[in-house]
């Protein structure tokens, strides 16, 4: 294995046999902090949103960090830090976007069920922007804005019908998934919000999926989007931003998605050629500004030999790391340490009590218990979609700068998660 084919390279690479993050002994780092562990790399966070900025140079565009993908503090800093607004789905995560020295102005508020107290901590806030996603969701916040003496600035959320080619858990853009407004009814839903008194009709929006690996699904999305905006300005309703969303996806097993700056070269060529070139721009990527940061680094308790699978037991579970239980999701697993020794064919496999606690499947590792291996691609939906199932704490993460290594967050314990609980 060379550090040229792990996912977040150059960022994470073996240096001598021993694999590093920036300028830090991965190994070093789990014996301090112990495992599981969530290990970030600042340098690579701000490389992925290098290739946005280069891609959007000399245009009126905004990245809004999908922060759904990893809402932890320290991982919000480094994009407030790096000036991007934020998107976000609840009233939690605009606590979580100010707390982390971010601006209410730089925020986008995403999600199919808003709830009426959500949309006047949002409104009280001074948010940039509503992506609605339903009609009836529209005189809702008409009714909150008017009796708070305000008017919502809101983007309808489009449903193209575009098939993202990705797992049908994680796409949002066919008219079988719950998110946004038909594509056949968008111009009536926008007569409708510009009648309301207490919206002001300021964008329109459209995401299709996550973990996108072409770009043709964006071009088609891109020009159903475009006309749209030719019906309703046509009806007489000024459309001042366009916000095509996020969902480029990222390499976790030799997945070759177009870089971000390749990808928009493409979309603003079509914008050009359209006359919507210096039209302000919004996107709202997630995955591919964390996803190939971050490593779970993990102990192996016990090898378990049996007479169809052999099983490699570490102690990251289902509830540190979802996906693989959630989407079948495949991660890339290494030792911290290479060696020149045979390898066998192990499922690596969490002590959670379930059959789907699984991290890996069918993997060629030269393990024994005490090593730790590194889970690879866990910068997204990982730590944010953690739980406590079967009373285990949360991981603690650090997030490196460099040679430095910050903790960003506590190893949480069993008595933080009984905290808010009581006896009768």
């Amino acid at each position: 294995m060379t550090s040229s084919s792990l996912p977040g390279a150059p960022f994470l690479a073996y240096r001598e046999q021993h694999l590093f993050i920036e300028e830090l002994n991965l190994q070093a780092l789990a014996k301090t902090h112990g495992t599981p562990l969530f290990v970030y790399s600042k340098a690579a966070m701000l490389h992925a949103l290098a290739a946005y900025q280069r891609g959007f140079a000399g245009r009126k565009a905004k990245v809004h960090y999908a922060m759904k993908a990893n809402s932890s503090l320290g991982v919000l800093q480094v994009f407030a830090q790096a000036g991007c607004g934020f998107d976000i789905v609840s009233a939690g995560e605009l606590a979580r976007v100010l707390a982390a020295g971010g601006r209410a102005s730089d925020v986008i508020f995403s999600g199919v069920g808003k709830t009426r107290s959500e949309m006047q901590t949002a409104l009280q806030a001074g948010i940039s922007c509503f992506n609605v996603e339903s009609e009836p969701e529209l005189d809702v916040l008409s009714e909150v804005a008017v009796a708070m003496g305000k008017v919502a600035p809101v983007s309808i959320r489009v449903n193209p019908n575009v098939d993202p080619k990705t797992h049908p858990y994680i796409s949002t853009g066919l008219k079988g998934n719950k998110f946004g407004i038909a594509h056949e009814r968008t111009l009536q839903a926008y007569q409708h919000a510009a009648s309301l008194p207490g919206l002001k009709v300021v964008g329109i929006d459209c995401h299709i999926g996550s973990q996108i690996t072409t770009s043709e699904p964006y071009i088609d999305a891109l020009d159903k989007v475009l006309d749209l905006v030719e019906q309703i300005e046509a009806a007489g309703i000024p459309i001042h931003h366009l916000d095509f969303g996020g969902g480029l996806g990222i390499d976790y097993n030799g997945d070759t998605p177009p870089a971000a700056d390749t990808l928009w070269k493409k979309l603003l060529a079509r914008l050009d050629e359209r006359g919507f070139g210096d039209r302000q721009l919004m996107i709202e990527p997630g995955r591919s500004l964390v996803g190939n940061a971050g490593v779970c680094l993990s102990e192996v308790q016990f090898i378990k030999p049996g007479e169809q699978k052999n099983f490699c037991i570490i102690d990251a579970a289902m509830n540190d790391l979802p996906r693989p239980a959630m989407y079948e999701a495949f991660h890339q697993i290494v030792p911290l340490t290479l060696t020149d020794a045979s390898s066998q064919v192990y499922d690596v496999v969490g002590p959670v009590c379930e059959s789907g606690d699984w991290i890996g499947r069918d993997r060629a590792l030269n393990v024994q218990s005490g090593d730790t291996l590194a889970v690879l691609s866990a910068g997204a939906y990982c730590m944010s979609m953690a739980s406590n199932y079967n009373t285990r704490g949360r991981p603690a993460e650090v997030l490196v700068d460099g040679a430095k290594a910050h903790v960003i967050r506590q190893r949480e314990t069993v008595a933080d998660q009984m905290r808010s609980e009581s006896l009768f």
